[in-house]
């Protein structure tokens, strides 16, 4: 897939913080999920992404894994260590993948989908695959007490051979809380982590999610304090799906309560291409998000550094 140069909204220099802002104390990896250009990844895609992102800095990309099949697991591990890229993985929970409130052929052809995508990440080399692993993207439904209550039960135990399999194979499961237009199950990380607790923290935790965070969280830096320990896995964006620094999140907030759980691993930028009708309309992006799908990239990634300071040289 050929895709055009960079063409970022901003000069890298035009989003640096001042000299003398606060920074946080971790300087982390910082990622790219291919969604921002393409769905679904194909081998071709990653081979012309794959250059890219690394030429511009990056230190993952991000899989996601639509369909078993769309890409070959192997080719895109020997892709990545070609151009000194780690990965990480995205599940993705399309029609009639679900964990809740449906059959058992439902819930065991879902279980496979999800231990396949274990094993994908497995051979790629990324230690978590996150995703919402329990509902359809858009399924929602009225919950009482009770009815959460027993849906977390059910949830827990439909998950627990995934998670088994996911220890098995060295890898962590991100249970990723959505916002309540894309389901009503999990929306929060509170909700989130009375789902994980029930499950050994060997095997899952949460993915964090900006851009469901600005919705469902009253306070981002407390929502990040909370789940702790429990932190997989993170994804950022602008609170709009563009680019981290061009909106109204506060990042040094953010960073910093994460820095405080002592989760050290990386940020990964996640929005979406328009081009794709499917995955536009998943996730309502109905408008360019930046000038071209490389400034979402180039601009987050520079904006991001910018925010955490260099290593001290040896």
């Amino acid at each position: 897939m050929a895709l055009p140069g960079p063409t970022p909204a901003h000069r890298a220099t035009d989003l640096l913080p001042p000299d003398d802002a606060p920074v946080p104390v971790r300087r982390r990896a910082i990622g790219v999920n291919t969604w921002v250009w393409t769905s679904p990844l194909t081998d071709g895609a990653l081979r012309g992404i794959a250059p890219r992102v690394a030429g511009w800095g990056f230190d993952v990309l991000e899989l996601p894994v639509e369909n078993p099949g769309d890409w070959d697991p192997a080719t895109a591990a020997a892709v990545l260590a070609d151009h000194g890229l780690a990965a990480s993985v995205s599940l993705v929970m399309g029609e009639g993948r679900e964990l809740v409130a449906t059959d058992a052929a439902t819930v065991r052809a879902t279980q496979d989908y999800l231990r396949h995508v274990v094993d994908v990440a497995r051979t790629v080399g990324a230690p978590v695959i996150g995703g919402p692993a329990y509902a359809s993207v858009g399924r929602t439904w009225r919950l009482g007490p009770a009815e959460r209550e027993a849906a977390y039960e059910e949830l827990a135990e439909h998950l627990a051979p995934v998670v088994e399999h996911a220890m098995a194979a060295g890898v962590v499961v991100g249970l990723e809380p959505l916002n309540r237009y894309e389901t009503s199950l999990v929306n929060t990380v509170d909700q989130g982590l009375e789902v994980v607790r029930r499950l050994p923290t060997a095997g899952i935790g949460l993915m964090l999610d900006v851009y469901h965070m600005n919705i469902e969280e009253t306070d981002l830096p407390g929502a990040v304090t909370r789940a702790g320990e429990r932190i997989a896995h993170v994804q950022v964006c602008g609170n709009d799906r563009g680019a981290p620094g061009t909106d109204h999140l506060d990042w040094r907030g953010l960073l910093a309560a994460l820095d405080a759980t002592g989760y050290d691993g990386p940020l990964v930028i996640e929005s979406f291409t328009a081009e794709n009708a499917t995955i536009a309309t998943a996730a309502s992006i109905w408008r360019p998000l930046a000038p071209t799908q490389d400034a979402i990239a180039v601009d987050g990634l520079a904006y991001l550094k910018g925010l955490m300071p260099e290593p001290e040289s040896t």
